[in-house]
This record gives C-alpha cells, structure tokens and sequence, in this order.
C-alpha cells in the first residue's frame, strides 16, 4: 500500500464517521451505486478505497465526495491542490453539472483541453486568433 492510497483510505474513513455513515463496503456500495450513473461497483471496489489498496477513478470520487459532503479535491488531496493547480470559485448561478464539467476539465491534460477549447470554439462560432 503506498502513501498517497494510504491517505486517501484515510480521508474517507475520517469523512464518513463525520457524516455518521458506516465504513463499510457493503453500505457504502449500497449508497454509492444509488447515486452513481456508471456500472455499479463492487463491494470489493469499496473495500480497496477504504483499505487504501486503490483511489476511485474521477468520475466516481466526485460521487465518492458527494456522498461524504466533500469537493472532489478535498477527498482526494487532502484540501490541498497539486502543484499548479489553481482553486476556482464558481459563481453561485453555475449548475452543479456544469460545476463538475469544468472540474472535469481542468483534470484533462492540456492537449485534450486544447481539443475541448477548439471545439466549443467550432460550435460557438468564434474564429480561431
């Protein structure tokens, strides 16, 4: 088990006794998968995240935080940004689905963000400078 896995096992251990959930990979799989739009995970998925064996890919650590009360950073990192990330506040108008799109895209590395950037581009009409 390696230091980051460790930690991250850690933070959601500590975040569902804050939220009075069991940690316990048959109720949090129960919990999760009613939430989750993917293929289900397995209690054995669960039990990885909760003994630090593996950390949920992106789109299920933004459930993962959702269901502890957590931004997906916050679970993930400990609150603390990676180097060169940058904390953007959104404004209160932004959906929660938009929220987790630009999250989404700002986990992109730069040559698919490029691809996302030309495309909203094409799409809005605006000319490339």
């Amino acid at each position: 088990m390696d230091k980051e896995k460790a930690e991250f096992a850690a933070r959601l251990r500590a975040a569902l006794e804050a939220k009075g959930i069991e940690a316990s990979a048959a109720v949090i799989e129960k919990r999760f998968n009613s939430r989750y739009d993917g293929a289900a995970v397995t209690a054995q998925a669960v039990s990885g995240w909760l003994n630090g064996k593996s950390i949920p890919k992106q789109d299920k650590l933004r459930v993962l935080a959702a269901l502890v009360g957590l931004e997906p950073h916050e679970l993930q990192f400990g609150g603390r940004h990676r180097i060169g990330d940058v904390a953007a506040e959104w404004p209160q108008s932004l959906g929660t689905q938009d929220r987790l799109m630009m999250d989404a895209y700002f986990s992109l590395p730069v040559a698919q963000r490029k691809l996302v950037r030309e495309l909203i581009a094409v799409l809005a009409g605006i000319e490339k400078r």
